[in-house]
């Protein structure tokens, strides 16, 4: 893998609540100059961020239902289309974990699916947080979010008390295949962790240490 390849792997990401626009600038700034495959950011920032990435190939994520994924399927709904109006093109969805926990499968089926509608085509993830999950409930959910049609199913959002495990990574892949891509988020801050999160199976890194993690690349 060459480092630009390497790049391509990672959401450069900031969802704190205490920042501001120069904040965002400057996340912007090094997904350019280091070629992050996107940019992660909460809703509000999407306008700026599209106006900041005018002519990059960076993608625009951005987070629905977020942290918690207690939100209706309606608010979410409502919250993908209005991104996609202000100019982004992924979407990182906090599964409704209570609705998990019931087992609630249509719900969840019907939910991921109306999200990926209104996303009309392009990639959602669907986040299940992990460290509140037993692995079977780990494993159920992959399955009905490869059923529902997601492109990804995302291990954190980082607000909870663990982020991705080595250990989750394998297990979310081992059910994922090659229908369902992982990403692997929350607490990864070296390149050696990034490296020991893709093989164990991550398609993609969501990481606020995005530039830490690419200066510290090796062949």
């Amino acid at each position: 893998m060459t480092k630009k390849e390497f790049a391509k792997m990672i959401d450069h990401t900031l969802l704190r609540p205490n920042i501001n626009s120069s904040d965002i600038e400057k996340l912007c700034n090094e997904a350019k100059e280091y070629g992050f495959y996107s940019v992660c950011v909460n809703p509000y920032y999407i306008p700026f961020v599209k106006e900041l990435l005018s002519g990059v190939d960076i993608k625009i994520c951005t987070v629905i239902g977020f942290p918690l994924g207690a939100n209706s399927t309606k608010v979410k709904v409502y919250e993908v289309k209005e991104a996609l109006s202000l100019g982004a093109n992924e979407f990182d969805m906090v599964i409704n974990i209570g609705a998990l926990k019931d087992k609630r499968k249509n719900y969840l089926l019907n939910e991921i699916r109306e999200v990926v509608m209104a996303a009309e085509g392009n990639i959602v993830k669907v986040i299940i947080e992990t460290c509140y999950l037993t692995d079977e409930e780990k494993m159920w959910a992959t399955e009905i979010i490869k059923e529902g049609g997601a492109h990804f199913v995302k291990t954190s959002t980082g607000f909870g008390p663990l982020g991705a495990t080595i250990e989750d990574v394998k297990l979310l892949k081992k059910v994922a295949g090659d229908k369902l891509k992982v990403k692997a988020a929350g607490g990864i801050r070296t390149f050696e962790q990034a490296i020991e999160m893709i093989k164990a199976g991550a398609d993609r890194i969501g990481t606020s240490n995005g530039v830490s993690i690419i200066n510290g690349f090796r062949e």
